[in-house]
């Protein structure tokens, strides 16, 4: 296994912590749980990782929320989406602005609107008693708390320069088993 693959998965495990222990530091929100960490945790995931990272990350939050009592299976289409389009948003424009709007758009969106056929088939809630898009306004005040926190962070990061400096030194590429960069 390559030294930055190492590096990664770790990052990934330690974001995946945050996520999970952050998830605790929840509040309800019109019949949904929100946490704003994960959504910190996306973003984060989208500028250090990349988009399959993020959603890994996410997915393995998600369970782990689920497992301990943390969470509730809107957790999964609430994290999943954000993760991925954030994830996609950043490795193609490189900018955490549209980063951000992405993972606000693919949480509160497209995972609201898919968190109502959750909670019809899998959480036995009746299609009658809730409307396709009750789960959006929850989701958006979540992710626009997570969008905040990590633009601070990351702006915060990237004006000391060691935002790149962890970018860099996750996408060197490996030769001969080492990286150009040193034993590091």
């Amino acid at each position: 296994m390559k030294h930055t693959n190492i590096q990664k998965l770790t990052i990934a495990g330690i974001l995946c912590a945050v996520a999970v222990v952050g998830s605790m530091f929840s509040f309800p929100v019109l019949g949904s749980k929100c946490a704003p960490v994960q959504h910190m945790v996306n973003i984060l995931c989208a500028v250090l990782l990349g988009p399959g990272y993020g959603v890994a990350v996410a997915f393995a939050a998600s369970l782990l929320r689920n497992l301990l009592g943390l969470g509730s299976l809107m957790a999964f289409p609430g994290s999943m989406f954000g993760a991925l389009l954030c994830g996609l948003a950043y490795w193609k424009l490189k900018a955490i602005l549209p980063t951000l709007v992405a993972e606000v758009f693919g949480t509160s969106i497209l995972g609201g609107l898919c968190a109502w056929p959750v909670a019809v088939f899998l959480m036995g809630q009746s299609a009658g008693e809730i409307a396709f898009y009750v789960y959006i306004v929850p989701f958006l005040v979540s992710t626009a708390g997570g969008a905040v926190l990590s633009g601070i962070l990351l702006c915060a990061l990237a004006r000391t320069g060691a935002l790149a400096q962890v970018q860099r030194r996750l996408d060197l590429p490996a030769k001969g088993g080492r990286h150009a960069a040193g034993n590091a």
